[in-house]
């Protein structure tokens, strides 16, 4: 059984389909992912046998991989979005779980490197939930 999904940057200009399952899911607290997100983490499937399809836009992804580390990230240089990156000479895809558009039936594998992670994230499913806008 092959699962199938899609998914496309903020702007819509670039679409893409990934074919294939993926083995983890993982939440990642460190410095570089908090850096590159702008959040508390980042949300990343990995998969070595999942197949990537660019739909639109292949030619606005931009990769940049940080020197002297193994983090990278791929993106939309329109928007900005976070989009799947090949990864390890192609033996690795990445696909931020943000970027689909197709619902994930998996949940996170873990949360990874928290010894790293932001004083200010701690307890945060303790903050209050608001379904909309505050007031």
């Amino acid at each position: 059984m092959s699962d199938k999904y899609s998914g496309s940057c903020l702007c819509g200009e670039i679409a893409f389909e990934i074919t294939g399952g993926f083995e983890s899911f993982y939440l990642c607290h460190c410095s570089r992912c908090r850096k590159d997100t702008g959040s508390a983490h980042a949300s990343n499937l990995f998969s070595t046998s999942a197949k990537l399809k660019w739909l639109s836009g292949e030619e606005k992804v931009k990769s940049f991989n940080l020197s002297g580390t193994k983090h990278a990230k791929s993106f939309c240089t329109i928007c900005g979005s976070a989009v799947p990156s090949i990864q390890m000479d192609g033996k690795l895809l990445v696909v931020p779980a943000g970027s689909l558009d197709t619902a994930l039936d998996m949940e996170a594998s873990a949360h990874i490197l928290i010894e790293d992670r932001a004083q200010w994230d701690n307890e945060l499913e303790k903050a209050p939930m608001v379904e909309g806008l505050p007031n």
